[in-house]
């Protein structure tokens, strides 16, 4: 685990992960004007079943983003599973929860989390990155670990604030299946698989139509970044995990369909190598070619 976070003003919050003794001491005496708590929970089996949990308990000051209505846009026959959000949409979404971009104002810091080992979490955690934000950061042990200590939860949902976020996008931090297609086999460029190693295999695939991966792909399962409570390993740990890539001059990383890809990225961004990129559309998206 991390260890806590200091007691700080909110301005000076740790980069990219918060732990729950520090956020209950920013919330103590009501949320600040320049800090917006996220709950992303979500369930790919049951997809209204973060909406349920949200609604049954949530951190005080929290707003709900799903994944499937807010943080990802229809899918179509290619893209993937859960394509890239209209960026508009999701911009007017976060001002309307008040978070307000460092281009339109005083930069409010996002806290996301999740009950899933982050995988939610830092799927806002990438998209507000990629739309320019940087004032973002995951809650460490997630909602289980915020009710372990023993901090309040309630049913109440704020209402709306008034913020104003203007996206400035970071294209560097993308790719689409023909720049993997012409990337990956060269020299310094590294694909990452962030899924399960028995679907890297293609022995298992709950999910798409066909199992398998990108050839020439590497795996690094998203799971191995946390522990099973959903805390995060020590920095150390990442910076050795990551250690045979810290001289590729790209990496590019996919999972299922760019969602728990980003528990990677973030891993990357801990060990130093916050450049690295998501292939949004993942497998879903290059299996969606094999089928044709």
């Amino acid at each position: 685990m991390i260890s806590p976070a200091p007691v700080m003003a909110v301005d000076a919050a740790p980069r990219w992960v918060v732990s729950a003794d520090w956020l209950h001491r920013q919330l103590q005496a009501g949320p600040p004007a320049s800090l917006v708590v996220v709950d992303c929970r979500f369930s790919l089996a049951n997809p209204e079943q973060g909406q349920q949990q949200y609604q049954t308990g949530h951190i005080p000051g929290a707003y709900y983003l799903d994944l499937n209505r807010d943080l990802s846009s229809p899918v179509q026959t290619h893209g993937g599973r859960h394509p890239m959000p209209d960026l508009s949409q999701l911009a007017a979404t976060l001002a309307a929860i008040g978070v307000t971009s460092a281009n339109a104002g005083e930069p409010t810091l996002v806290v996301a989390y999740d009950d899933s080992r982050l995988a939610f979490a830092a799927r806002l955690w990438w998209l507000l990155r990629y739309m320019g934000h940087d004032q973002v950061a995951v809650l460490d042990g997630g909602f289980a670990g915020w009710q372990a200590a023993g901090y309040p939860v309630t049913t109440e949902v704020p209402g709306p604030q008034a913020g104003q976020f203007i996206p400035e996008l970071r294209p560097e931090l993308l790719v689409d299946i023909e720049a993997v297609k012409a990337r990956k086999d060269q020299p310094g460029v590294v694909l990452v698989d962030a899924r399960e190693p028995e679907r890297y295999r293609g022995e298992r695939e709950p999910i798409d139509p066909i199992a398998g991966s990108i050839p020439g792909a590497v795996n690094y399962p998203w799971q191995d970044t946390t522990d099973a409570h959903g805390y995060l390993k020590p920095l150390d740990d990442h910076r050795q995990r990551w250690a045979d890539l810290a001289t590729a001059a790209e990496v590019m990383v996919y999972c299922g369909s760019g969602v728990t890809a980003c528990v990677d990225l973030l891993s990357l961004a801990l060990a130093g190598k916050p450049e690295s990129k998501l292939y949004m559309g993942s497998w879903s998206d290059w299996c969606s070619y094999l089928e044709a």
